[in-house]
């Protein structure tokens, strides 16, 4: 996860020498796939904001616009071929500016909750805006998802990709240090996947954690319910959470209670159960620990699987914790086409570390320091069957 000074010095150098915008459409043939650029209109303070697609020759597009590094469209088949869009979001630049539910989204600074707004580094205590609650959620008021990225095209011989950057200021949202990040999004020619990877690099000590904040439905975005959806998820504990969402500091073994998914079960067979965990987060909203740690190789973390289309996706990741959220806040406002977003209407596995992680020493550490250099992987690879 951390590597030395010299191999920050390139990651930075990578990072400034990206934040070029690529110029004119592109639709580059061959093994690497293609890549499609479109205006996607200007935000309200009037900068251009662009919709960029990816695509392979397996059935698979996937559209991502530089506000907020967010994915806005991900398109796969399903067993008999046909192609659906699987994620939520909107249709026009306007609904990510005003959305409230980082659809698509790279969420940070620090994604996932931090108590009462206030950690400590080195004895030195910061605060945060609260907006969760007495809570800060996803990064403060204007976090990652709200900020245009600088954008780059990256060759390659076999994908396509894209690195977006942006360089969060000393200060923002109350968080210390300059911090340059890039995200790098590739979908390669040969199998339908989106590979995510992120980076950073800060010149104080400061906390990070990152995310993507897809709404995944496998039946198709704005068709029905995921409670028929079967999930796996390999993890034999989970962090507890208080009445706010915010961890106790336990880790509590998920055997014997309604958040064992180490074997294939339907989302929506325990998610009513009087259970204290699922009567706080009002279904699952929960970080399950991931038996491998940190740092290492890419690990399966996840399966999900709907029966009607035969969709599956895994997911895989570098990341200690997986955060399952049901989508129980959804309150069936309009998405794309005009389509409405009901409660459970889509789920999230947003691969991170822990919540609040900067306020308990027992969990994995998200300081980073000048000199080393953040890293980690997730990818969402999807068949049919």
């Amino acid at each position: 996860m951390i590597a030395g000074k010299g191999a920050r010095t390139l990651v930075c150098a990578l990072i400034f020498l990206g934040e070029v915008s690529l110029g004119g459409s592109l639709s580059s043939q061959g093994m690497r796939g293609t890549i499609r650029k479109q205006s996607f209109g200007k935000t309200v303070s009037g900068e251009q904001v662009d919709l960029f697609s990816l695509s392979n020759k397996r059935g698979m597009d996937v559209s991502i616009t530089n506000f907020g590094a967010t994915v806005v469209t991900l398109r796969v088949p399903d067993r008999a071929g046909k192609s659906a869009d699987v994620v939520l979001g909107y249709d026009a630049l306007a609904g990510y500016e005003n959305g409230k539910s980082y659809f698509g989204a790279t969420v940070g600074r620090y994604a996932n909750r931090i108590a009462g707004g206030k950690f400590s580094i080195g004895g030195k205590t910061y605060t945060l805006p609260q907006n969760d609650g007495p809570n800060t959620l996803h990064g403060g008021i204007i976090g990652f998802n709200k900020k245009v990225w600088k954008v780059r095209e990256i060759p390659s011989s076999d994908s396509a990709a894209l690195e977006m950057t942006y360089l969060s200021a000393d200060g923002e949202e109350g968080f210390p240090g300059n911090l340059s990040v890039k995200v790098v999004f590739t979908v390669p020619s040969d199998r339908n996947e989106l590979k995510i990877e992120y980076s950073a690099t800060t010149d104080r000590d400061t906390v990070l954690n990152l995310t993507n904040h897809s709404y995944f439905n496998l039946a198709g975005e704005g068709n029905g319910d995921i409670l028929d959806h079967v999930l796996t998820l390999h993890a034999k504990q989970f962090t507890p959470v208080d009445k706010t969402l915010i961890p106790t500091g336990d880790l509590r073994d998920v055997a014997g209670t309604p958040l064992d998914f180490n074997i294939r079960t339907v989302i929506g067979k325990r998610i009513n159960d009087d259970y204290e965990q699922l009567v706080v987060g009002k279904g699952y909203d929960h970080n399950w620990v991931l038996a491998t740690g940190a740092g290492k190789s890419l690990t399966i973390a996840a399966e999900a699987y709907d029966p009607k289309s035969g969709r599956r996706l895994e997911v895989a990741t570098t990341e200690p914790g997986l955060q399952f959220y049901s989508g129980n806040f959804l309150d069936g406002s309009k998405g794309k086409g005009g389509k409405a977003y009901p409660v459970r209407s889509a789920f999230c596995l947003e691969t991170q570390h822990f919540p609040d992680s900067p306020n308990h020493p027992n969990f994995p550490s998200t300081v980073l320091k000048p000199g080393a250099v953040f890293h980690s992987e997730t990818v969402f690879r999807f068949s049919a069957k």
